[in-house]
């Protein structure tokens, strides 16, 4: 009751304060502004940093991976919140593949013997750190193999550090690799690794980057110890996120599935683990061959050599690959106006081991904007627009739940969502936001309106003011500087996001805090409650801001009058990706050309010289002409239409009235964006402007069929997808001239 009465007081003070000055809010006209600031405000007081602790404690408390007693036990109580919150709930259970270790056994048998640990120990400082039923260090999806091969340290393991050892004459043919984390997401090094003939690979998180370099390590510090291993999934992302036995549908019971996880295209055929820098210092010690280069050494105390040479390991993995049920907890509250157009709030609840940061974090800030709005649904509010908050499972290992269910709801979601809201993990710091480009200037709008806990001016505020102190130099930080609005990052991969955007063509939207958090907990046992209030966001202030930021963007798009996306900002964005694609095909000629003219140069030092060793040179083909004209013809007629869709929505908002018709065609806009055929290599992803990238990962590629080809030097297909990406921007831009505003 209390609360209630808080509420209704706060409703009269506003409408009295908002008649005499009407706060402007995009999408809204002045007479029901007044109600949503008042529904705001009323949210922002029932959010409870307090509560939000509680909750992570209570979720963190136990290991609760994917197909695990823990899993079914954190998504029961999830679901049983919403309940209490007033939702009406259910559960979607899908049948994935999970590969859970069945034998690691990690030997140096040559020129000494070293068996690895492979084990993180307990701490006292930390209470969950010894539980039963935790994962063992692992890589998801790595193969079964048991492997014996000299070993070559190979830096990051990206292809650049491969162009590196060929200068050197080393060939990982045969060989297993061992590589550091960092650089790239952990997925792309065993791959490449794999495609230069590597037969296994081991990955470690190296001090500089991860450890003592940084600070302090746990427990008395943040950062990793010597012990701690990141977990983590090696599935080729880039292919399709999901269960990886049925790409494109839902893994229902009786989905039809390939036979085998060999059969599977996403992943990999050689086996993978992950070490700590313990583990990994015998064997780099070991190693002799050639120093490495000045910036592929580590912090630990040792002369970092690449080999081979007669270091020698043995690698045997063996995996129980089986399926295992996903438990994703979906909650309604059912639009009053609009209940045929839904919004979308998510983030997953499944950890690797307690993932007290990843994800819960983010999971209890999302379930107290879940408790809030029941609240304001019990004073009498109702939202115009049907609210969909889910609690995803198996988003660790590959995006598994979310995946799944977009898939299984594909023509439905497509049909009905207005946008995907996704939150992770979450921490102190400032404000991360990515999606959608016509969303751009809404969430600018609410990031100014959301204060900042610490600095009492808001998140937008101190995020500009913290790009100004990082900037590299003078010309950006007076660019950051004189810039008065947020930008939004393109979105890759890496989180639930991606089949609605990529896939579906869902509007989406991606928000976290963060950079103020820094650590080494990220997939070891160690990330704890008591990690997490220590080093991550002591108090839950930005765990609140969490709620506040993504709560006001849900309740702003399910109660406007008009859905606000402007697509001159997404013609914006277009333009600079496509004079991007121009440079960097530009700089590839140039530096092609540079290149060739030094190679030549050495390869005639080089055959003078019997006393070196002697790698021939390789010039690269000369950098053709390539045909820009249809994309620069495509975005010229999306300049005119995206004009005439402002127009619309400008005449709409002065006109009034009810503009369902409208507020369809705008949401289902960004699906004409979609290939039919989707990016090549790859049809699971279809979205012609956002992409992870084939050798990124969770990295964005922005036209990725188009720079992907640039940069892999297949000039032709770069020219065939010039044209295939000008006809999805030339179908968004007939679809947007023939919008008209009707009520």
């Amino acid at each position: 009751m209390k609360i209630i009465r808080s509420i209704c007081v706060v409703a009269i003070l506003l409408n009295t304060n908002l008649h005499a000055q009407t706060k402007h809010v995009t999408g809204f006209n002045d007479s029901t502004v007044i109600a949503e600031l008042s529904a705001e405000s009323a949210f922002d007081l029932s959010i409870s940093k307090e509560n939000i602790g509680r909750t992570i404690r209570e979720l963190s408390a136990k290991p609760h991976h994917l197909g695990s007693p823990g899993s079914k036990e954190v998504a029961e109580k999830i679901m049983q919140k919403f309940k209490q919150y007033g939702f009406e709930v259910h559960m979607d259970v899908y049948d994935v593949l999970f590969p859970t270790p069945k034998k690691r056994i990690l030997e140096m048998t040559a020129p000494a013997y070293y068996r690895a640990i492979l084990k993180e120990p307990a701490l006292k400082e930390d209470a969950s750190s010894g539980q039963e039923g935790q994962l063992p260090t692992y890589n998801a999806w790595s193969n079964d193999g048991d492997v014996s091969a000299p070993l070559v340290f190979v830096n990051y393991g990206v292809p650049s550090d491969y162009e590196e050892l060929a200068k050197m004459g080393i060939d990982v043919k045969g060989k297993i690799v061992i590589v550091k984390y960092g650089m790239s997401w952990r997925g792309v090094k065993p791959k490449v690794a794999q495609e230069h003939g590597a037969i296994g690979c081991i990955i470690y998180s190296d001090p500089k980057d991860d450890g003592y370099f940084q600070g302090d390590v746990y427990p008395k510090g943040a950062f990793k110890n010597e012990y701690g291993v990141q977990r983590g999934s090696v599935m080729d992302i880039p292919i399709y996120p999901g269960d990886p036995l049925t790409p494109g549908i839902g893994a229902t019971k009786d989905a039809k599935r390939f036979a085998s996880h060999n059969d599977a295209p996403n992943l990999l055929k050689i086996p993978v683990l992950p070490i700590s820098y313990h583990d990994a210092k015998p064997l780099l010690e070991s190693l002799t061959g050639p120093v490495v280069p000045e910036n592929w050494r580590g912090a630990l105390p040792i002369t970092y050599h690449v080999g081979p040479g007669k270091t020698s390991v043995h690698l045997q993995l063996e995996f129980d690959w089986k399926l295992v049920p996903c438990y994703d907890v979906i909650a309604k509250i059912k639009g009053s106006d609009f209940p045929d157009q839904w919004v979308i709030r998510g983030n997953h609840h499944d950890a690797w081991v307690n993932g007290a940061d990843d994800p819960i974090s983010g999971q209890a800030s999302m379930l107290e904007e879940a408790r809030a709005v029941g609240g304001l649904v019990k004073t009498g509010w109702k939202p115009k627009r049907t609210l969909v908050y889910c609690a995803w499972d198996g988003e660790e290992p590959a995006l598994l739940g979310s995946t799944e269910w977009a898939e299984d709801h594909d023509s439905l979601l497509r049909q009905h969502v207005v946008v995907y809201i996704n939150s992770d993990g979450n921490g102190r710091g400032f404000l991360s936001a990515g999606g959608s480009s016509a969303l751009e200037g809404f969430v600018d709008e609410v990031a100014k309106g959301i204060m900042d806990p610490q600095t009492k001016v808001s998140v937008y505020e101190r995020l500009k003011a913290h790009l100004v102190a990082i900037a590299s130099d003078p010309v950006r930080a007076k660019e950051a500087m004189e810039k008065d609005s947020l930008s939004l990052d393109a979105l890759g991969s890496g989180s639930d996001y991606s089949p609605f955007l990529q896939h579906l063509g869902v509007p989406a939207l991606n928000i976290a805090y963060g950079g103020e958090d820094n650590g080494g907990e990220y997939h070891s046992i160690y990330d704890s409650y008591d990690d997490f209030i220590r080093f991550k966001d002591p108090g839950f202030y930005y765990g609140a801001a969490l709620s506040k930021t993504a709560g006001h963007i849900t309740l702003r798009m399910a109660d406007a009058d008009l859905l606000p996306f402007d697509f001159r900002t997404l013609y914006a964005k277009i333009i600079n990706y496509s004079t991007e694609l121009q440079t960097l095909l530009n700089n590839l000629r140039e530096t092609t050309r540079i290149n060739n003219v030094i190679l030549r140069g050495n390869y005639l030092e080089l055959a003078a010289d019997t006393a070196r060793p002697f790698f021939p040179p390789k010039p690269k083909e000369e950098v053709p002409y390539i045909d820009f004209s249809p994309l620069l013809n495509a975005i010229s007629l999306l300049e005119k239409s995206v004009q005439h869709a402002n127009d619309v929505w400008v005449n709409a908002q002065v006109s009034g009235g009810n503009h369902e018709t409208l507020n369809r065609l705008l949401f289902q806009a960004e699906q004409q964006l979609l290939l039919e055929n989707g990016l090549p290599g790859r049809p699971w992803y279809k979205h012609s402007l956002y992409a992870p990238g084939m050798y990124t990962g969770y990295g964005v590629k922005t036209m990725p069929s188009i720079r992907e080809a640039i940069e892999q030097r297949n000039f032709k297909r770069a020219e065939e997808q010039i044209k295939v990406v000008a006809a999805s921007i030339t179908k968004l831009s007939n679809y947007l001239s023939e919008l008209k505003s009707k009520k």
